[in-house]
């Protein structure tokens, strides 16, 4: 069975999806991703208020903030080799379904442990949703050219999804109570599953032997190990801790013997071999670093903006919106770029041009300089997303049509894999730069030192309880130790993206464009006429 195809549909029932244009069922793949991405960011902004109102303690404030990229990035290589055997269709609407029924938990949650489990509701959620819009993506564009503006345009939407997060959040934040940033996910899944459901074409993968159920959940549970073992790493904890210690070794454990697994069997649940390409593993690698550096800043420039200088949940979703604006500029320009400059050039000066903005940023300080902050956010907001968008379209153009929804769970586990480990890593450097500053505070209890330098924003807590003389100096001495912490962060990240920039060096130079309704790049077979509803029909 051609795996760009569906089955024929009964005579004189028109199948859903077959008469759509290939651009129209883009838009509805957007308002999918859009979906996600507004909540990957929408809590960054709520933090503080979520802290204030729900209390929880800062191993449960982590839990809040992690575990949606956790779950998330744990169960995309489930979904997405699972959409290949079912139907990716079918997934996107299970996942816009169960996305929508969390958002409502998550609004009304009353308690930490209810808001973390909502959460994880929302990652299973994004991992139904996340690789079906790429997978389904691949299948409706097999011409390269075509696929390269259509990723272009997936990624802007990406970035406005990015900044409509934390821009919808704070003014909601500005009238209503820190549950109702979740709500806005429901009136988007309200619109999405019907018209999805009528537009988006049904595919599937190759269905040669069994699905391996038994390898889906070795790689999730090994995922979710790993991933767990870098938070509680970036937590503080001890690697020689019990807990800690036992999430790494049974997260590498359970990876190790998926890929032995996959290596063994006839009909392997993700082609390993997809790795040998070095556009492919390359690619994978080069999101991981981009991300690792582009979720933790986002999420202690947040704080940087709202308790260092001050500004209202609104303020900051608004200062933050040139790295927005910036990042759909590159989307919608990457397909010229990737053409005239190829894979290489392309992903390497993006994380060179990333570098240099984060280099730059180095420069603040406890006061405002709006300059410098947007002419930052601007360079960040296009390197990176000059980086993403080369990757990405390199990465999926390796993958054969019949694995798509395996490599795009392949690029998804990554992009969440570096969103994660960036929040714990970036977070690590963080404290471990902020506390020595507070470890004496003249005039302060060690006491109320120690419990400052936990956060910034238990600092402020606790020098407003102390007041006077001793509450403006431990103030002052938190916020001089956070803009420090958040140099030492920002020079780290650099080095990361360096590094990204020599690994795009074995990116192909050229960018190979194969012919549609033929072998296509890379000898990836395109659908051809004539085997059920094929998609070549969406043009």
């Amino acid at each position: 069975m051609s795996g760009t195809t569906t089955a024929a549909a009964p005579s004189g029932r028109r199948p859903p999806g077959a008469g759509a244009n290939r651009w129209v069922v883009l838009v509805v793949l957007c308002v999918s991703l859009l979906l996600v991405a507004v909540d990957a960011t929408v809590l960054h902004v709520a933090v503080p208020a979520v802290t204030e109102d729900l209390k929880p303690g800062a191993i449960e404030l982590l839990w809040i903030v992690d575990i949606y990229p956790l779950v998330c990035a744990s169960l995309l290589i489930l979904f997405g080799t699972l959409g290949d055997r079912v139907g990716r269709r079918r997934v996107l609407l299970l996942g816009y379904g169960l996305f929508g029924v969390a958002s409502a938990i998550a609004a009304l949650a009353d308690t930490p442990n209810v808001l973390i489990a909502a959460r994880a509701l929302l990652g299973v959620g994004g991992a139904m949703i996340m690789p079906a819009t790429l997978s389904i993506l691949r299948q409706v564009f097999p011409d390269r050219r075509e696929r390269a503006l259509a990723i272009g345009i997936w990624s802007a939407v990406a970035a406005v999804g990015a900044a409509c997060g934390p821009l919808l959040g704070g003014f909601l934040l500005e009238h209503f109570w820190w549950g109702s940033v979740f709500l806005i996910n429901i009136p988007l899944m309200l619109v999405s599953l019907p018209v999805g459901r009528w537009l988006l074409p049904e595919s599937t993968g190759a269905r040669n032997g069994p699905w391996d159920v038994v390898g889906a959940l070795m790689a999730a549970g090994g995922l979710f190990g790993l991933v767990l073992g870098v938070k509680r790493l970036g937590s503080g904890e001890s690697p020689f801790g019990a807990t800690t210690l036992l999430a790494l070794l049974v997260g590498g454990g359970l990876l190790v013997s998926f890929v032995r697994r996959q290596r063994r069997r006839r009909y392997p649940l993700v082609d390993l071999a997809m790795f040998t390409r070095p556009a492919f593993s390359t690619s994978v690698g080069c999101i991981v670093l981009a991300m690792l550096a582009l979720v933790g800043l986002e999420l202690i420039a947040a704080q940087y903006l709202q308790l260092v200088l001050g500004l209202s949940p609104l303020e900051t979703g608004l200062r933050l919106l040139p790295l927005t604006i910036a990042a759909m500029a590159a989307g919608l320009a990457g397909s010229r770029m990737l053409l005239r400059f190829g894979p290489r050039a392309m992903v390497a000066s993006g994380f060179a041009l990333t570098a240099l903005a984060v280099a730059a940023l180095t420069a603040m300080g406890t006061d405002d300089n709006a300059p410098l902050l947007l002419t930052g956010f601007v360079l960040l907001g296009f390197g990176l997303e000059t980086t993403l968008f080369g990757a990405y379209e390199s990465m999926l153009s390796e993958a054969p049509q019949t694995q798509a929804g395996g490599a795009a769970a392949i690029g998804e586990t990554s992009y969440q894999l570096g969103a994660g480990i960036g929040i714990a890593l970036l977070g690590s450097v963080m404290n471990a730069a902020y506390a020595p500053g507070l470890s004496s505070v003249r005039g302060v209890p060690a006491a109320d030192s120690s419990a400052a330098s936990h956060s910034l924003g238990e600092a402020y807590d606790v020098a407003d309880r102390l007041g006077g003389a001793q509450g403006e100096a431990l103030r002052v001495a938190a916020r001089d130790s956070f803009v420090h912490g958040l140099h030492v962060t920002l020079l780290v990240s650099a080095g990361l993206l360096l590094l990204g920039a020599l690994a795009a060096l074995r990116l192909p130079r050229g960018m190979e464009c194969g012919v549609p309704g033929g072998e296509g790049e890379a000898g990836i077979p395109v659908p051809r006429e004539g085997a059920g509803v094929p998609v070549e029909s969406l043009r």
